[in-house]
Parts: C-alpha cells; structure tokens; sequence
C-alpha cells in the first residue's frame, strides 16, 4: 500500500468516525428538544456545569450538524478524490481552528467580556422562565445545588422571576439554604454567581482544559495537514 492510498484510508476513517460522533450528538441534541425532562432524569445529576449554564439541546444540535458536515466532506472527498470537497473541508476547519484560537484569546484576555456576553444572554432568561420553564428551572437548580452558587452573576438574577412572583423566596441555594431566603439574607449570605464558581474550577483544572484544547487543535492541524496533502496529491495524478 502506497503513502497516498494509506493516508486517504486514514483520512476515510477517521472522518467517518467524525461523521457518526456528529450524527450522535444531533440525535441527542434532536431528543433534548422534543423530550428534555426524560434526558434530566437520566443525566440531570451528573451533567458539566458547564453545560448546563448553556442550552443543552442547542448546543448539542449545533455542534453535532459542524461535525456532520465536517465528517461528510472529509470522508467522501478522500474517498471520491474530490479536490472541490477536499478544499471545502479544509477551510471549514481552518474557520473552526481559527474561531478556536479567537474564543481561546477573549476568554484568556477578556473575561469580562465574556461574562458581560453571557450576561446579556442569561439573566433575561431567568427573569422570565426561571419558576415557570419546568426544564430550565430543573438545570439551573442542579447546577447551583452541585457548585454551590446563584445565578449567573448572583441573587439579583431571579428579581423579577415566575418562582420570586410564585414563592416570594429566592431559591434556597443563594441563602445557603437558610430559610426563607428572601433579599435580605440573599444579600447577607453572598453567595457567588455560577459564573464566577466556574471559572475557578477551569481554573483550578486548567491543566486538563489546555490539554484537551491542545489535543483538539493538534486533530484540527493534522487534518488539515492531511487534507492539502491529498489535493496536492490529486494535481500529481
């Protein structure tokens, strides 16, 4: 077996495993959406707290179609020999690699960026579906029973919220589950926003998040090492 044919065997699979990740992420991302409670119920409690600040379901959606697109280009450019879905490939995950690099700068450089972003995002939801979206209420309580914090940035988060207008009470975690948490003992307690809370465990683990992000982008490389090597095969044949 020729160098050629054995990198565009490596290539096929590598990608078709790509494209069967992607097809599983939507599939659950797809699920999610049409029955969120029932994939709670069975991954509620051991979730990332990551995750779980963020839609689920959309998150898995979009990221499972990038890898389903990824995977097709990829794989069947190798296997067709097509230099038109081999260059598609390639800049789809230059776009990705780059997009990485720039995610990677903000969040190193301007934290309060990112959490003015996720700010202006998070908090209105709370405001209006923290009490009355059953689904949301379930992940947000998870996540500050599990990290031991309150909404994104604090207490303040939930003024105005279906649960403060139905219960009177800010959610037991933000009074350090003293009760009855109203704003007094939530302004007492200081109990730190989800936010923050994450950001110290990507730091305390930022050994292991570095190493993941320098594994995938070392992948990313590679495939597009692979990839121009394979067109600029193409030209020779």
């Amino acid at each position: 077996m020729g160098c050629f044919t054995f990198i565009k065997v490596m290539m096929i699979l590598f990608n078709l495993a790509i494209f069967l990740g992607g097809g599983t992420l939507l599939g659950v991302g797809i699920w999610v959406t049409v029955d969120g409670q029932s994939f709670l119920d069975i991954f509620g409690t051991i979730s990332s707290s990551i995750m779980q600040v963020v839609n689920v379901s959309y998150f898995l959606i979009v990221i499972g179609s990038i890898l389903l697109v990824i995977g097709f280009l990829g794989c069947y450019g190798a296997q067709k020999e097509s230099k038109c879905l081999l260059m598609m490939f390639f800049s789809v995950v230059l776009i990705i690699f780059i997009a990485e690099v720039a995610a990677a700068v903000v969040a190193l450089v301007y934290t309060g960026l990112a959490e003015t972003l996720l700010t202006a995002v998070v908090t209105p939801l709370l405001k209006e579906k923290y009490g009355k979206d059953k689904s949301l209420t379930h992940i947000w309580n998870v996540t500050m029973t599990e990290i031991h914090c309150c909404g994104l940035n604090n207490y303040t988060d939930f003024t105005s919220s279906p649960w403060l207008e139905e219960h009177g009470t800010y959610p037991e975690s933000c009074c350090n589950f003293e009760q009855p948490c109203n704003e007094t003992l939530a302004e007492k307690s200081e109990v730190q926003g989800c936010f923050h809370q994450i950001l110290e465990e990507i730091k305390t683990n930022a050994g292991v998040v570095g190493g993941v992000a320098a594994g995938i982008a070392v992948l990313e490389i590679a495939s597009m090492a692979v990839s121009m090597y394979l067109y600029c095969k193409l030209d020779e044949k």
